[in-house]
């Protein structure tokens, strides 16, 4: 099996990856709720959950990210450096999809508190992120449907330490 990620950078992924769906389902309750508010109308008890569960779940999942991110810095996964261009494709969109995310997070937390007016940058942002998990999602099924490599394993399955022997 080709080497791959730690266990804690294993975790993170998964844990991200459900959490960036709560944030597409909770994020139309934003619009609901401030504009209730503009009209002079209390917003639906329903929508200020999701409300607050939306801006504290991009909270956590920018916090991940950037965890993740000093991971993949300190504890580069185990691979061959990418060589192809699919390879050299692939690396980009793992570090595109940090810049993305980590970015997404922080003009969430700048619309909700401090500059209202970056939102709309703050939704281009979640319809690129949408495009690039649809990328993503189409490059994990081409690897496993089609190559029937490894690849996704690498993802679900800890690497392994190395023997004295593999080294």
């Amino acid at each position: 099996m080709k080497g791959g990620y730690s266990l804690a950078q294993i975790g993170l992924h998964w844990l991200v990856a459900l959490l960036v769906p709560v944030q597409y389902l909770t994020g139309g309750s934003i619009e609901r709720t401030h504009h209730a508010v503009h009209m002079g109308m209390t917003p639906s008890y329903w929508d200020v959950v999701q409300h607050h569960l939306h801006n504290y779940a991009g909270i956590a999942i920018g916090l991940l990210m950037g965890l993740r991110l000093v991971l993949r810095v300190v504890q580069p996964p185990q691979t061959n450096q990418p060589s192809t261009w699919a390879g050299r494709a692939a690396t980009m969109l793992h570090y595109a999809f940090y810049a993305a995310i980590i970015g997404q997070a922080c003009t969430g937390f700048l619309a909700s508190y401090f500059w209202f007016r970056i939102a709309p940058y703050h939704v281009v942002g979640s319809k690129i992120i949408l495009a690039m998990v649809a990328l993503h999602f189409a490059a994990a099924a081409w690897h496993t449907l089609v190559a029937r490599d490894e690849t996704v394993d690498r993802i679900v399955f800890p690497r392994r330490k190395r023997s004295a022997q593999e080294l």
